[in-house]
């Protein structure tokens, strides 16, 4: 079996490719990415250096038929987070690159097409049940990452009346952890100035008790794994993908070795807003709300359909994800690659926190 994976030097995407390089159906993966990863990125894993050649390709402009052509499976994995304070420059790679990647598919003939939606693609839901696969994709309107989630969502809609024969998967994690992701994910969503040591145990004395602040999470190997099962199997359709307990206030502030205090949500989104507009962090204040908003997933179906069982809580997914924001730690990819000190954070500085990929 042949499967292409774009995005795949990302968080989700190098996990999925260390999924399917163990699977013994797949004999070659082909990896797309605007960069190629470094030489260390697979050093511990033979299988991954025998199955996976690497193609550089952007979704956006690239000739992305020929690289799909023989493929039995294409998971599309490529996204952008940043720039927030640009949503063109983000939609542009994200709903007309996405685009451009189903009618690729399309025209190679690709028999199956596995793609990465997200919990954010939702509308709001409750936070005290979990919704199924049938609960509302519109997302939440003031956030780009949502918008953009559930206008794809849509484009699958088309795609799949318009290709029948094609097998569609619809992925939908919460979020998604890991030790080599946490330099990354400082970067995307709370920037420079975030020490690492911040995340220490005992060091951060509060959390905000937010009544609508609970979350779901599950670590980047489970959902490679959940990618894996989407792309080899036979399942069609969308999948809830999340991993127990919930994570509310109280799980954080446990975490953390911290207490929880009540604050008004109203009053925690002015201050990201002001440090957002300030470009201090690259969070948005839409993706603030779109937190509070997203509904509780259901994830049976993917249980009793896909034959997916998360390995990891996602309290340990989350520990993980603390641990390596305390060293640093990162991949070998361009996306992941680790804390570079005081003269990365000077170049994340350059980048206009917010302005630019």
């Amino acid at each position: 079996m042949r499967v292409v994976v774009t995005g795949a030097t990302g968080n989700i995407g190098t996990s999925t490719l260390r999924a399917l390089a163990a699977d013994a159906g797949v004999t070659s993966i082909i990896g797309l990415a605007r960069r190629e990863p470094g030489p260390e990125w697979a050093s511990d894993d033979p299988a991954l250096q025998d199955k996976v050649e690497w193609a550089e390709a952007d979704v956006t402009d690239s000739d992305l038929v020929p690289l799909m052509r023989g493929a039995d499976a294409v998971v599309h994995l490529a996204w952008l987070f940043q720039p927030t304070h640009r949503p063109a420059v983000t939609w542009d790679a994200n709903v007309i690159g996405s685009a451009r990647v189903f009618d690729a598919v399309a025209e190679a003939g690709v028999p199956a097409l596995v793609h990465s939606s997200s919990v954010g693609a939702y509308s709001p839901g409750p936070k005290d049940r979990g919704v199924d696969e049938s609960w509302p994709t519109h997302g939440w309107p003031g956030a780009a990452y949502s918008r953009e989630k559930a206008y794809v969502e849509r484009l699958l809609d088309t795609f799949e009346a318009v290709n029948p024969g094609c097998r569609v998967v619809r992925i939908r994690p919460g979020f998604i952890f890991g030790r080599h992701s946490a330099s990354q994910q400082r970067r995307l969503f709370a920037g420079p100035l975030l020490p690492g040591g911040l995340a220490r145990p005992g060091v951060i004395p509060v959390v905000p008790d937010l009544p609508r602040l609970r979350l779901q999470a599950l670590h980047t190997a489970d959902a490679g794994e959940a990618f894996r099962l989407a792309a080899v199997g036979d399942a069609r359709g969308a999948f809830n993908i999340a991993a127990d307990p919930v994570l509310d206030p109280a799980e954080l502030a446990g975490l953390l070795g911290a207490r929880t205090v009540r604050v008004p949500a109203r009053g925690v989104r002015a201050a990201l807003a002001a440090a957002w507009s300030l470009h201090l962090v690259p969070a948005s204040p839409g993706l603030f709300d779109l937190a509070m908003e997203v509904p509780i997933m259901d994830v049976s179906r993917a249980r009793d359909e896909l034959g997916w069982t998360p390995r990891r809580t996602s309290r340990e997914a989350v520990e993980e994800f603390l641990e390596g924001l305390r060293a640093g730690s990162g991949h070998d990819t361009p996306p992941l690659a680790p804390g570079t000190g005081g003269r990365g954070r000077v170049r994340e500085f350059a980048t206009g926190i917010g302005r630019r990929p």
